[in-house]
C-alpha cells in the first residue's frame, strides 16, 4: 500500500495531475516495480556508484543528463523558496479560505477543460464539463464552491497536450523545464496554448496584480503537496526516474482515456541498460 501511495503522489508531484485528482488505484504496476526497486536499500545508505552503474539514455529520455541537471535545479529552486513559502502559507491563510481559492483556480481550469473535451469530439462529457463550470460559476460564486462534485457532475481534466495526443501526435522525448517541471515535446509546444487560458490570462489588469495570481497560484498548488515529498523520499531511490515514470504513465493513460496501448518502450530500454549491467 506504501508503494502505490507513492506512485499516486508521484503523479501529483510530476505536475502530471492536482492532488484531488489522484488515488492510489491509478499506479500501476510498472510504476510499483519501480518503487520497490528503489526501496530495496535503507533510507539513508550512500548508494555504490561505478562506471558501470551509470545511466544510459532511453528511447524515452534521451536528454536524462540534461534533464537530470535542470531537475536538481528545481529542487532546489523549490527547497529555498516554493517550499518555505508554501508552509508559511498553509500556516497563516485558513483551511476553508485556501479551499476557496483553489476552487477558483480549478473552475478556470475546468472551463478550458471543457473547450479540450470539445476539440476532442468528447461531446458528451463536454457537455457535462460545461454544465459543471456554469454550475459552480453561478451557484458557487465564481467558482469559489465546488457545488458540481456535490451534485455528481465529476471532474474531468483536459489540456491542449492531451488533445494533441488525441489528434494522433507522439508525445516525444521527455523534457524536464525549469521550474515548470516534467514534460515532453509534444507538452511542450502545447503549453503557450493552454498558457493562454489560466487565470492570469483572463486577467486584464496590471502587471503587478497578474504576477500575484501567478505566484498565489503557484503557492496554493504546492501548499497541497507539502506532505507528499517526505513519502516518496523514503519510498524512491532515484527520484529523478520514479517521477520521470510516473509523468510518462500519467499523461499516457489521460491522453487514452484510461485505456492506453501495450508500451514496448521499457522492454527496450532494458535490453539498452542490460549491457551496462554487466
Amino acid at each position: 500500500m506504501k508503494l502505490a501511495a507513492a506512485c499516486a503522489i508521484a503523479l501529483v508531484l510530476s505536475g502530471a495531475a492536482r492532488a484531488d485528482e489522484v488515488d492510489a488505484s491509478v499506479a500501476t504496476p510498472a510504476l510499483v516495480a519501480a518503487a520497490a526497486t528503489g526501496a530495496a536499500s535503507a533510507p539513508g545508505a550512500e548508494p555504490v556508484e561505478s562506471p558501470a552503474a551509470k545511466p544510459v539514455p532511453s528511447k524515452k529520455d534521451p536528454f536524462e543528463s540534461w534533464n537530470r541537471s535542470v531537475f536538481s535545479f528545481n529542487e532546489a529552486v523549490d527547497a529555498a523558496v516554493l517550499k518555505p513559502v508554501a508552509q508559511a502559507y498553509k500556516d497563516v491563510v485558513p483551511e476553508y479560505v485556501r479551499t476557496l481559492i483553489e476552487n477558483a483556480f480549478g473552475n478556470v481550469a475546468d472551463a478550458w477543460s471543457t473547450v479540450n473535451h470539445l476539440l476532442q469530439g468528447k461531446f458528451e462529457s463536454s457537455l457535462q464539463m460545461g454544465m459543471r463550470v456554469a454550475t459552480n460559476s453561478v451557484l458557487g460564486f465564481g467558482g469559489l464552491l465546488d457545488i458540481g462534485t456535490e451534485i455528481g457532475l465529476e471532474k474531468q481534466s483536459e489540456d491542449f497536450g492531451q488533445t494533441l495526443g488525441r489528434w494522433g501526435m507522439p508525445p516525444g522525448p521527455y523534457v524536464m523545464l525549469p521550474v515548470l517541471g516534467p514534460s515532453t515535446l509534444r507538452d511542450t509546444a502545447a503549453l503557450p496554448v493552454d498558457m493562454q487560458a489560466s487565470p492570469t490570462a483572463l486577467i486584464d489588469d496590471t502587471r503587478a496584480k497578474l504576477i500575484g495570481v501567478a505566484l498565489l497560484q503557484a503557492v496554493s498548488t504546492r501548499a497541497g503537496l507539502l506532505g507528499a515529498s517526505r513519502v516518496l523520499d523514503d519510498v524512491a531511490l532515484d527520484k529523478y526516474s520514479f517521477l520521470r515514470d510516473a509523468y510518462l504513465a500519467r499523461r499516457q493513460n489521460q491522453v487514452y482515456d484510461g485505456n492506453p496501448p501495450e508500451s514496448h518502450d521499457d522492454e527496450e530500454d532494458a535490453d539498452q541498460a542490460a549491457p551496462a549491467a554487466k
